[in-house]
């Protein structure tokens, strides 16, 4: 371990900086889609207000955190210390915009009171994550790391993984060519010539061949040049603006709807930002949980109260950064370069020019890798912990996938039938319940799973009874956060979950019962 003091920049910084900025930039290009075709707000709206917030709010959020690097470097006198990594939360992304603000846009065929709406939903998880700060310390110390890495690693083999690595093969001239130059580098050790980054390479590899696939009509073709033309024209410059007003007119008319999912998508956020704390941990970095998620939750609001209908988040991915080389730089100058792409409204052109399949491989990378820590920074005996943790996320994923299809077709589970979903082989109410609340539901389960491997039947008992109490109130389980008929939002799980208390307590007692007779 170096001793010598840390530099804001160091040259294994560049192939972190094309990690993390093409993976915010996917993010900055996916969530500019879906408000232009999917809410169909106006361009002013979203290339003046929202995106000029959203670059602010990532701006503060990795700037902030290569500030506690560069901290946690002085305090400790090591130079290998790594930022944490900050975007756009990626479940959001999708969860406002399809569940809050398109309901909005189809009951009254207004996108801006859509926005309005987006606006209260993060304003209340913003407030509910940063309260989160206060809590997420001790749950970290409570909670077994197979638990919290388990489930970490559900995320990142659905929804950080499975993604890109079909994308790969519906392009995969371009897509695994991308993936492997990065793979040979970045597992493999591979120094390309002038030590340029292997993420450069990969991408700039990747948007040769899709332009020359458009140009020599190969079958293949991604790009358009009228698509470049038209992006270059909509280049302008625009300041983030206060947005009090949509925020409180969205929670003086939507509030009811926004807060029975607002609130369990906070608490989702700050154990999901102590997953990756964690994470950081077993790679050499402790960070503060408090400072960390309280940020997150401020960083959040200051870029909902400028117009961002999207919540700031710790990224998965920082043991990934701080092994191919990434330090502090990396994370500040990620910062920037959103703030300059965001502020001059060149997000556009970016999509036009560079194909998206040339970016992914380098999510899949970072998926891989966090997937693995799972299983190399815990007890061999506790891999069966982690299996158990990842299910709920897979079933989750499951879910949305079937959802996505069923959407596409004009239809859904329930006018489908879900007695003819089982008969072909779909068990869709299991994939519904388990999926619900997944990333709470893996920490228990692999909480659980650990301490029933370690025959401490106690702590067991007591996750299952937490269990039990979330599932009463919706949190996990269930389709909304309240108390149902008085029973509970699930009722049956409560109860199962009480059983499996008290068999566990049992299981306790036989213990003791045995090691007295010993």
């Amino acid at each position: 371990m170096s001793t010598t003091k840390a530099s804001w920049w160091v040259p294994g910084d560049w192939n972190a900086l094309f990690g993390l900025g093409t993976n915010v930039l996917v993010n900055l290009l996916v969530l500019t889609v879906l408000l232009k075709f999917v809410i169909q707000l106006p361009d002013e709206v979203i290339f003046g207000r929202i995106l000029p917030a959203v670059g602010l709010m990532i701006f503060l959020g990795n700037m902030f955190y290569a500030y506690l690097a560069q901290k946690l470097a002085s305090k400790t006198g090591r130079s290998d210390v790594a930022a944490l990594p900050s975007g756009p939360s990626v479940p959001h992304m999708f969860f406002v915009v399809l569940a809050i603000m398109l309901p909005i846009k189809i009951q009254t065929g207004d996108p801006l009171l859509a926005w309005q709406a987006g606006l209260a939903w993060v304003f209340i998880e913003g407030i509910v994550l940063f309260a989160g700060a206060f809590v997420a310390p001790h749950v970290r110390r409570l909670t077994p790391r197979a638990a919290l890495l388990g489930t970490l690693a559900g995320i990142s083999i659905t929804f950080i993984s499975m993604r890109p690595a079909m994308e790969i093969f519906e392009s995969p001239v371009i897509g695994l060519v991308s993936l492997a130059i990065i793979l040979a580098s970045w597992f493999g050790g591979v120094r390309y010539p002038g030590k340029i980054p292997a993420g450069l390479i990969a991408i700039g590899v990747g948007t040769l061949l899709a332009w020359l696939s458009t140009w020599f009509d190969l079958g293949i073709g991604l790009m358009s040049v009228d698509s470049v033309s038209q992006s270059i024209g909509a280049i302008g410059f625009a300041l983030p603006a206060i947005s009090f007003g949509q925020v409180f007119d969205g929670l003086n008319q939507y509030w009811a709807f926004i807060l029975v999912t607002a609130i369990p998508f906070g608490v989702y956020d700050f154990i999901e930002a102590m997953d990756n704390v964690e994470s950081a941990a077993v790679a050499g970095d402790e960070y503060s949980e408090k400072q960390v998620i309280g940020a997150e939750g401020i960083i959040s609001l200051i870029g909902t109260l400028f117009g961002s209908p999207f919540a700031n988040a710790v990224y998965i991915g920082h043991p990934g950064w701080k092994e191919m080389g990434g330090r502090i730089g990396y994370s500040a100058v990620t910062g920037i370069f959103v703030l300059v792409v965001t502020w001059l409204g060149i997000v556009g052109l970016l999509l036009a020019v560079i194909p998206q399949v040339a970016i992914i491989p380098i999510l899949l990378y970072i998926g891989m890798l966090i997937g693995a820590q799972a299983f190399q920074s815990t007890p061999s005996k506790h891999a069966p912990a982690i299996i158990f943790a990842l299910i709920p996320n897979l079933a989750a994923w499951g879910k949305v996938l079937i959802d996505g299809a069923l959407g596409a077709a004009g239809t859904n589970a329930g006018a489908v039938g879900l007695d003819k979903l089982a008969n072909q082989g779909v068990l869709y109410r299991g994939l519904e319940v388990l999926g619900s609340g997944a990333i709470l539901v893996g920490l228990i389960f692999g909480a659980m799973a650990v301490f029933i491997i370690d025959r401490n039947y106690k702590p067991a008992a007591a996750f299952a009874l937490t269990a039990a109490v979330l599932s009463y109130f919706g949190f996990i389980h269930g389709p909304a956060v309240g108390i149902g008929s008085g029973l509970g939002i699930s009722p049956m799980i409560t109860i199962a979950y009480l059983a499996v208390a008290a068999i566990l307590f049992w299981c306790d007692g036989l213990e003791k019962s045995e090691a007295q007779a010993e």
